[in-house]
């Protein structure tokens, strides 16, 4: 498989069925998370926990991708996650609606493993149209 083909094969198997066991193959040890300038030790520990805490929230999320774009060694990809609201998360309690958004990740790839990941989900749509948060 090329970049682009898995990185789409890591979102919609290895993610969607949380097949956690597998993420050694696509997650380096030592993955940094980039978020705006910052760049935090993730690893394979920290992706892990990662996915494990949003499927506690969203015990049955798939992610499908939408458009993949490739630069180098980064891979672009916007995205859909559809899941059941089924855990707390930032306070809002359960509401076991069936919930879409939509997010790019930007993930870097060497030697077949994703080595820095970082990205968006456009959470506030989504929550807004379910009433879930208001305007102030």
């Amino acid at each position: 498989m090329d970049k682009k083909e898995r990185i789409k094969y890591f979102y919609e198997v290895i993610v969607s069925e949380n097949l956690l066991d597998r993420l050694q193959q696509y997650v380096s040890e030592a993955c940094v998370l980039v978020d705006g300038e910052r760049r935090l030790p993730l690893g394979l520990e920290g992706m892990r926990r990662h996915l494990a805490a949003v499927r506690q929230t969203y015990p049955n999320y798939t992610m499908r991708l939408t458009r993949q774009y490739v630069d180098g060694d980064y891979v672009i990809s916007a995205f859909i996650m559809e899941g059941t609201h089924a855990g707390e998360w930032l306070g809002m309690q359960p509401t076991y609606k069936r919930l879409s958004f939509t997010g790019v990740d930007i993930d870097k790839v060497i030697d077949g493993k994703i080595v820095e990941h970082g990205g968006a989900v456009n959470t506030f749509e989504t929550l807004y149209e379910q009433g879930l948060i208001k305007p102030v």
